[in-house]
Parts: C-alpha cells; sequence; structure tokens
C-alpha cells in the first residue's frame, strides 16, 4: 500500500505576521525541483481564508530551498489580484515545464456571486514573472493543471466539474475539448463528497502517477493516488481503496479549515516525490514517497 512520509513533524512555512499579504494563512502551494533547488508557488491570506473572516483576499508567494525543507521566501507576492474576475484574488496554483516554459494554472476568485471562480493560466520563464493568459475555462470549475509533457501531441489538462475529475485536450492552450470525467467520488467512504487533483501527474514506470485530494461527508479532506495510462490519460489503470495521507497532526486537525491535508504541487528529486500540501488551511507540510515504492 502507498503511503506518504511526512518529512517534518511541523510546517515548513507557516505566516509572516510583517508582510500583511502573508499575514494569517500560507498554503496550498505549487512545486516543482528545478535547477537544482525546490521551487514553491504559495497561496497566502491577509486574514483567515474562510467565510467566518471575512473578505479575505489571496496572493501567491514564491519560495526557494536545496534541501526542500528549508525554505526562503519573497517579502512581496509573485502575483496580485488584477481583474473583476480576481478581486478576491489568486489561488490554488499549479505549475509544470514545458519546452522551457513554466505554465501555471491558477483559480481567479471573484467573489461577487456563488461559484465566481475560473481557472486561469500565466507563463513564466523564471518563477518570479508572470505573464497572465486569461481565463482557461469560462464556467466555475477548480483543481486544474497541465501534465507536463504533451501526448501524442497535444497539451493535456485536468480539471474538476464538480464533483468529477476531469481531462481535456488542447492544440493551442486555448480552445479546449474532449473533457472527459476520470474519476468520481465513492459512496459511503473517505472520498463520498467530492474529488480533486493534488499537483500535476508525476510520470512513473507504468503511467502517470495522479495524486488528488477528497472529500467525506463531515468535510474532511485527504489525499489518495491513482495511476493513469500512459499514452491516454482517460484511462484509470488503478486508484488505491486506502488515503496516502489524512489530518494527523494538531496543524492539521486544527486552523481556519480544520481537519484538511490538500495538495496543490510536487517535486521530483532523485527518485523521491516530495508532495507539499496545506495544513488545515494556514500552514504548508510536506511529505514524500520513494518512486521505487509505488505499487498498486
Amino acid at each position: 500500500m502507498i503511503k506518504l512520509r511526512r518529512l517534518s513533524s511541523e510546517p515548513i512555512l507557516v505566516p509572516k505576521a510583517e508582510n500583511g499579504w502573508e499575514r494569517a494563512a500560507v498554503f496550498n502551494a505549487a512545486a516543482i525541483y528545478d535547477n537544482g533547488l525546490f521551487h514553491l508557488i504559495y497561496r497566502a491570506c491577509d486574514i483567515g481564508p474562510h467565510p467566518g473572516c471575512g473578505r479575505y483576499v489571496s496572493h501567491l508567494g514564491y519560495a526557494v530551498s536545496y534541501d526542500g525543507i528549508n525554505f526562503m521566501r519573497l517579502d512581496k507576492p509573485v502575483m496580485t489580484g488584477s481583474t473583476e474576475q480576481e478581486l478576491r484574488g489568486v489561488e490554488d496554483p499549479r505549475v509544470v515545464k514545458i519546452d522551457g516554459v513554466y505554465y501555471m494554472m491558477y483559480i481567479a476568485y471573484g467573489g461577487r456571486f456563488e461559484e465566481d471562480f475560473r481557472i486561469c493560466l500565466a507563463t513564466s520563464r523564471n518563477l518570479i514573472q508572470w505573464e497572465k493568459k486569461g481565463i482557461v475555462l469560462d464556467e466555475a470549475n477548480k483543481d486544474a493543471s497541465l501534465f507536463p509533457e504533451k501526448i501524442g501531441g497535444r497539451y493535456v489538462m485536468l480539471h474538476r466539474r464538480y464533483p468529477d475529475i476531469w481531462v481535456a485536450f488542447s492544440e493551442d492552450l486555448e480552445t479546449w475539448y474532449g473533457h472527459t470525467p476520470i474519476m468520481k467520488p465513492i459512496p459511503d467512504s473517505w472520498e463520498s463528497m467530492k474529488i480533486g487533483i493534488a499537483g500535476p501527474p508525476v510520470k512513473v514506470r507504468d503511467g502517470w502517477l495522479l495524486i488528488y485530494h477528497a472529500v467525506d461527508d463531515n468535510n474532511v479532506y485527504r489525499l489518495g493516488v491513482a495511476l493513469l495510462d500512459p499514452s491516454d490519460p482517460t484511462k484509470v489503470l488503478a486508484r488505491q481503496k486506502e488515503p496516502i495521507l489524512e489530518p494527523e497532526l494538531e496543524w492539521e486537525r486544527n486552523g481556519y479549515v480544520p481537519n484538511v491535508v490538500f495538495s496543490c504541487g510536487n517535486a521530483v528529486k532523485d527518485g523521491t516525490i516530495y508532495v507539499y500540501y496545506g495544513g488545515a488551511d494556514t500552514v504548508i507540510g510536506v511529505a514524500a514517497l520513494d518512486m521505487s515504492d509505488i505499487e498498486f
């Protein structure tokens, strides 16, 4: 059975009181290992990211590390909301690198009406300066990422039309077609209410390893794992019945949104997958999986 092992019993990134934009919460980070460094693009909030806290606004910050555990970060965000659709901020980034370009899918949250959130795309050459490309799907949709390489000459995107995980295809990153649901919640289980991807899929020996989050009827968020076909990502080859990580530590069980482990990113170095996750929508932790231990 596949299980993540925590690399630290404490959060590896916490709010920074002196920076107003990240004084309340840091969580849900995109991650990539590139050029000898671990890079995080993390979501941060000025007040608690919960409706009971008020009209919070989300920004994206940048942190970097040699070892994947001890991070340095910039004092200013690398992305803020700049449009009406981003009135309440930018959220939950997921980053891949294709042909020398970093592609980040993130959520633009307007907060003007119910389900006022859209998947957006931005690109960068250095992970700090981002060029926004606009809305990808003009519908209420979340949990989106590109695959880290083209498949059959096409870009492939994972997204979430509630409550399932979907796949779509594109030649130009503008027109998306072939929308196909590939995974659904499982009644009477730890993944009974809704599911969505965690970070981008990771290419492994037998296909694409997809870590995903799932929510049960008590609103507990856990992480699970599945294997997608290497040449046809609409085919799920395997799906583990048990979660690979669940809220257990105090800072995973208690925070702005209790009982949450939620990941947007993973970084691969020397055969180890580092999974970065938000704990209770308040802080960031890290766990790992050796690729040699992947067995369904």
